[in-house]
């Protein structure tokens, strides 16, 4: 058997071009200059993992649990502090891992957010005339990178919980209030209609930056006059259609009533510190990423925008940053990858995200293996999905010959 496969190898060196089909050619393909030894080593593997898969039922039966993922629907007798969706304990194991995975989503998307806006300010301070404000973004950059993430949201933590207490609450800014029990937001209340506006005033602002998309490219960047006017009627639109509707808006202004803080948007210790702890620490990577962007683009660009009479601002914003996205969202793309994978930090200070809560799940399930498989899946579909939006992104935008403006 040995000289049939090295005679169909040297006929396959010799042939150039695809194979055609047949049984021996397949079975070449999979087994190798060396069948016999590729045929036990597959039947070893399957040998190993049948072992190891009866060993496990085997001692699963002894602790009286059953493989598989029907305690999904059984009640756990534990409660979530925090969560986008209501938890009670009895509820379903499966409502507590929707609870923490929305959690997970939740902080990474507002982390990518806050992360990108550091990361593109710090990344064109680093490239400041300004000595000091280039030296300053060079420690910020470079302290943050050379940290533990692990390390930087216990500063976070512990620095929040150092705040005074809400009678002595600290106000940043106007209706805005910060304590050891968190961060208070002002909001307007719309009886319960407020995720409905939003969600228009989200959907019309899409749909302008595609208009703005289409007459770029077909009569160039509109005036920016015309681009604050569009962006300002988009917002308003939703809310005087509800206000026409009869819908009443009441503003929602955190205030100290007794011991704590009632009334607008509450962020609890524990979710600021690592949603600060994700973005600050993400942003020193892209702030490197986008300036190396920039670097990347030529410097015969920057005179060619200079004799056009451009100012510094409109050279950037008009002339470089689009060239240099073309480097930098390709990579962009890694940090926010780690900053969702980061995210399961969060249970070393005590949010309540996905794996805090697969982990408490099979402490008192004893299904270690089918959390353990949730957990992976989960992770593995979110990677995914963020890979498959920044690539669509990309290739749209790479397709169409540059990015917006």
């Amino acid at each position: 058997m040995a000289d049939i496969v090295d005679r169909s190898f040297e006929m396959r060196e010799a042939a150039p071009g695809p194979q055609g089909p047949g049984v021996l050619s397949f079975a070449v393909t999979w087994l190798g200059r060396w069948p016999l030894a590729q045929i036990a080593l597959y039947v070893g593997t399957f040998a190993m993992i049948a072992y190891l898969w009866t060993n496990l039922e085997a001692n699963m039966a002894r602790l009286g649990l059953t493989p598989g993922f029907a305690f999904l629907n059984h009640a756990a007798n534990f409660g979530i502090g925090e969560g986008l969706i209501s938890f009670e304990a009895g509820d379903s194991y499966a409502r507590a891992i929707l609870v923490g995975l929305l959690n997970t989503v939740s902080v990474s998307l507002v982390g990518c957010v806050l992360a990108t806006a550091l990361g593109v300010a710090f990344g064109i301070l680093r490239l400041s005339g300004n000595p000091l404000i280039s030296r300053l973004s060079q420690v910020y950059v470079e302290g943050l990178r050379n940290t533990p993430l692990l390390l930087q949201l216990f500063v976070w933590s512990t620095l929040l919980h150092l705040l005074p207490n809400p009678r002595q609450a600290l106000s940043p800014a106007p209706g805005v209030l910060l304590s050891n029990r968190g961060l208070f937001l002002p909001s307007i209340s719309a009886n319960g209609w407020g995720l409905p506006i939003l969600a228009s005033a989200a959907l019309l602002l899409a749909l302008q930056g595609t208009w703005l998309t289409r007459r770029r490219q077909s009569v160039g960047p509109a005036p920016l006059a015309v681009v604050a006017a569009a962006t300002i009627v988009s917002t308003l639109v939703p809310f005087a259609v509800a206000l026409l509707a009869g819908i009443d808006f009441q503003p929602d202004v955190p205030a100290l009533h007794g011991f704590n803080i009632i009334g607008g948007i509450s962020l609890t210790p524990e979710y600021t510190a690592l949603l600060l702890g994700l973005a600050v620490n993400a942003s020193a990577s892209i702030a490197e990423t986008v300036r190396a962007g920039i670097l990347s683009v030529q410097t015969g660009q920057w005179e060619a925008a200079r004799a056009l009479g451009l100012r510094p601002g409109q050279i950037l914003r008009l002339v470089i940053l689009p060239q240099a996205f073309r480097v930098i969202i390709p990579v962009m793309t890694s940090s926010y990858l780690s900053l969702t994978k980061n995210s399961s930090l969060a249970v070393a200070i005590g949010y309540p995200e996905l794996v805090s809560i697969l982990n408490t799940s099979a402490n008192v399930t004893g299904q270690a293996l089918e959390v353990i498989v949730i957990m992976m899946a989960t992770y593995l579909t979110l990677s995914l999905a963020v890979s498959l939006a920044m690539n669509a992104y990309n290739r749209r935008n790479m397709r169409k010959g540059g990015f917006g403006r």
